[in-house]
């Protein structure tokens, strides 16, 4: 079977990733930043190879960057679920540095990346991983020699990194997760592969004009 060749995009800047706050499932739009970072990405990607899908997780922040793509681009656009943000139940709308006093026990926890750990009314590490790794290889399988975009979140993308590269899950991250990257994956039957990670070209050489859209 041939290759899914997949561009993982992490959603655009929101208020919320500015003032450090958790997101979760909780529904938060991007910010003007945002909305700027998925217009030049939505350019470049057009001028780049066909795409033959969008996938996007259900929460507006992705959704309205991958609309974004959809638009530039003209491939089909599907929301999916099973890649939204890790949900953090009772962290959400906390921001992080307030975390240990509110949630001392969870916090250490947390920042341990205890796998089996999850806040209450949340999804622990190995929940998220076993979700995101289910829903790749639904959607991949479904491509064989295409190429497909998937937009998600901070959360996804660090799986994804880790399903690539074989990192556990306790393994201290040292990979970047910005807003609008490109991180590109091969995917087959026998597992996924890295071939670049944190592309953010499309963010530099800016005109004048396209800084005052922001």
């Amino acid at each position: 079977m041939d290759a899914t060749r997949i561009l993982a995009i992490r959603h655009g800047e929101t208020a919320w990733n500015v003032d450090t706050r958790i997101q979760g499932h909780l529904d938060i739009p991007l910010n003007e930043t945002g909305q700027w970072q998925a217009k030049r990405l939505a350019r470049v990607l057009a001028q780049g190879d066909p795409i033959d899908a969008i996938y996007s997780s259900d929460l507006l922040r992705a959704l309205e960057t991958a609309r974004a793509i959809a638009e530039a681009t003209g491939a089909p656009l599907q929301a999916h679920t099973g890649l939204r943000e890790r949900g953090f139940g009772s962290f959400e709308g906390q921001i992080y540095g307030e975390l240990e006093t509110l949630f001392p026990t969870d916090a250490e926890l947390w920042r341990q990346r205890d796998p089996h750990w999850a806040p209450s009314g949340g999804e622990s590490l190995t929940q998220v991983q076993e979700r995101v790794s289910h829903t790749l290889h639904a959607l991949a399988s479904q491509h064989p020699g295409q190429q497909i975009v998937l937009v998600a979140h901070g959360g996804v993308m660090d799986q994804l990194y880790r399903l690539a590269t074989g990192q556990s899950l306790q393994a201290p991250r040292t990979w970047e997760l910005t807003n609008t990257a490109v991180n590109r994956l091969l995917w087959t039957p026998q597992g996924l592969s890295l071939v670049g990670w944190a592309d953010t070209s499309h963010l530099d050489e800016s005109s004048l004009d396209e800084i005052t859209e922001r």
